[in-house]
């Protein structure tokens, strides 16, 4: 199936097409033909890495009026890298069709650099939350006109406590505007949100885990005491040669201390935690994408939003407390068809957790070693 099949535009394909983007993904052949042909409120659940930001990227696009100058669409996500990705893809869509101007707004640069960009015409904002809120506080966006309001890694934006914005957010936004949420994983908290926001008529589509993103992700774990991490972890490092991925702590701590260890065996590692200041994390992230750098050691939250393409697997080198973050973790490799390694490095007494997770999560976990 062609995206022309699914009902999108000529010049919105050709702009697809030059960024290699031509076989849809299951999320894509689902979303698209629902939301490019009505009006409507709509849930889709699906793993990271598989393909939303076109599957609703795409019939936005299609739904804007590029001649009028008002702000007509929002997106919010949960983090600064996420949001900039997002405003890139959109723009790298819309080479080839009428100027649509998209603007992205996030904590960490100065807020008058975006108070002035803000002034240019903008037709969609893409927003973390807490950002917004200031811009708002300040008039400086009216988000009252808009038609379509999306909420991408939605689950991430509550695991990151922006409840009470997002809440704040969408009750200013109430009437005539369809909600769009996207989610990897659906918990309480989330179901709150859609009774109180989204429409009882909502379309909601499913892709299963393991038709999604796990498919493309062989599971592993070793055991081994706490003293022969460092060595397991180099052994299969060195098995891997040059193949780039991100090895996952859970304190910032173990983060810092493994980052010192793996620079000190003359690996090409970076490092991204939260007390980092933004522009230490971007020149991280500029490094890891020109692949200047093979590896990064990352905290759960540190690495939110991170979309790198071809990374060959992740390490947990520390179990996250969450099983949610366990799916955001392994969702960083085999992205969009590929295939990967998830690696947990673990101890006897975890050996129950990864069961847990098969159990949970639908997926098989092999010990190597």
């Amino acid at each position: 199936m062609t995206f022309l099949e699914l009902g999108v535009p000529k010049d919105l394909n050709k702009g697809l097409k030059e960024m290699r983007i031509t076989v849809p993904t299951k999320i894509q052949k689902q979303t698209i033909p629902v939301l490019m042909g009505q009006r409507t409120d709509f849930i889709g659940k699906a793993q990271t890495g598989t393909g939303k930001t076109a599957a609703f990227g795409i019939p936005l696009l299609s739904q804007i009026n590029s001649s009028k100058n008002h702000v007509q669409a929002l997106i919010l996500a949960p983090t600064r890298e996420l949001g900039q990705q997002i405003a890139k893809q959109l723009f790298k869509f819309t080479k080839y069709t009428d100027k649509i101007f998209t603007e992205s707004v996030y904590g960490g640069e100065k807020i008058e650099i975006q108070l002035s960009r803000l002034k240019r015409p903008t037709h969609i904002i893409v927003a973390t939350p807490g950002r917004l809120i200031d811009l708002m506080n300040r008039n400086a966006v009216d988000i009252s006109e808009i038609k379509t309001l999306i909420m991408d890694e939605a689950d991430e934006m509550l695991s990151m406590g922006f409840k009470k914005d997002l809440t704040t957010i969408l009750s200013k936004t109430k009437g005539n505007r369809n909600v769009w949420l996207f989610s990897a994983t659906m918990p309480s908290s989330l179901n709150e949100i859609i009774n109180s926001y989204v429409s009882k008529n909502a379309i909601r589509i499913s892709i299963d885990k393991d038709e999604a993103v796990n498919k493309g992700i062989e599971h592993q774990f070793v055991v081994g005491d706490e003293v022969n991490k460092l060595d397991t972890l180099t052994y299969f490092l060195k098995i891997q040669k040059a193949n780039r991925g991100i090895i996952f702590t859970k304190t910032k701590a173990a983060a810092r201390i493994l980052h010192k260890q793996l620079k000190a065996k003359n690996y090409d590692v970076g490092l991204l935690e939260g007390d980092m200041i933004q522009k230490e994390r971007d020149k991280v992230m500029r490094a890891f994408r020109k692949k200047t750098l093979q590896l990064l050691v990352s905290t759960d939250v540190a690495a939110r939003g991170i979309d790198v393409a071809n990374l060959a697997f992740v390490v947990h080198y520390q179990l996250p407390d969450q099983i949610e973050y366990y799916t955001h973790r392994s969702g960083r490799t085999a992205r969009a068809g590929k295939t990967g390694i998830s690696l947990a490095l673990i101890n006897k007494s975890e050996i129950r957790i990864i069961k847990e997770f098969e159990k949970q999560l639908g997926i098989k976990c092999s010990q190597v070693r």
